[in-house]
């Protein structure tokens, strides 16, 4: 998969996130920022991205996504 692809299925699984993705075509590292986090458990916040790409872990066509989830107020200030 491209790395723009992944961006853009987590940004239309989420929308308003900001998201930063980087790979290598197979291995991805996603940063997602997002309002829809504000309360909920560090889990839940995986499994609402995870849940953007689902169909294509399953597939195979994307094999790893590694994800960092944060609220807009958690934003480090060299993300903004």
């Amino acid at each position: 998969m491209e790395i723009e692809a992944v961006a853009q299925l987590i940004r239309s699984g989420l929308p308003g996130a900001e998201v930063e993705v980087r790979g290598d075509g197979s291995h991805f590292e996603a940063i997602v920022v997002s309002d829809a986090f504000v309360g909920l458990t560090p889990i839940k916040k995986q499994r609402l991205v995870m849940d953007t790409v689902k169909a294509q872990i399953a597939s195979g066509e994307l094999h790893a996504l590694s994800i960092k989830t944060l609220t807009p107020e958690q934003r480090p200030a060299d993300v903004r």
